[in-house]
């Protein structure tokens, strides 16, 4: 019930322009927007469950909320189209979260980068298994591991590719 608050607040808070903004991006998608919408609450529950220090900041648990939640809006998409739709969609909609909630530049940066950890995992692993099959525990275990291994972002040129990234406290 507390997610539900938490997201209806913040819409509410939001510009006219920012809901006509997030509205065109979600209505030709229905379907696609609702199963994003459920990736968001179970990514957002399970990060609280295994990081409840940094989950809700910037720390690692933040890192693996962000490659989780793009993991599950892919795997979710994918189990009812294509999972090239599915990835150009979680692109834009996660892409359009940071456009909509701006952050600091480095926070911002963060985020993209462990929501593109999150992408360029699920489509490693995707030729390896019927997407129909997939299931959130594929992720969780992996994900923790490359949080164990997680890098200090410390400025806007490092460059960590292929590591989930997070931010001092």
């Amino acid at each position: 019930m507390r997610t539900f608050k938490v997201i209806f607040n913040t819409i509410r808070s939001m510009s006219l322009k920012k809901i006509l903004r997030l509205l065109s991006a979600v209505l030709p998608h229905p379907i696609f927007s609702v199963l994003s919408f459920y990736a968001t609450v179970k990514a957002f529950s399970i990060a609280q469950k295994l990081y409840p220090k940094t989950a809700s900041k910037n720390g690692e648990g933040n890192a693996f909320r962000h490659a989780l939640w793009c993991c599950l809006i892919m795997m979710y998409c994918c189990k009812i189209s294509s999972p090239e739709k599915a990835l150009d969609f979680c692109k834009k909609i996660t892409d359009l979260h940071e456009e909509l909630f701006p952050n600091e530049p480095l926070e911002t940066k963060m985020d993209l980068h462990n929501n593109k950890i999150g992408m360029d995992y699920f489509m490693e692993i995707l030729p390896g298994i019927h997407r129909q099959f997939f299931e959130k525990s594929f992720f969780i275990d992996e994900l923790q591991k490359k949080t164990a291994n997680a890098k200090l972002l410390k400025n806007l040129d490092d460059d960590f590719d292929g590591y989930l990234v997070y931010l001092e406290e």
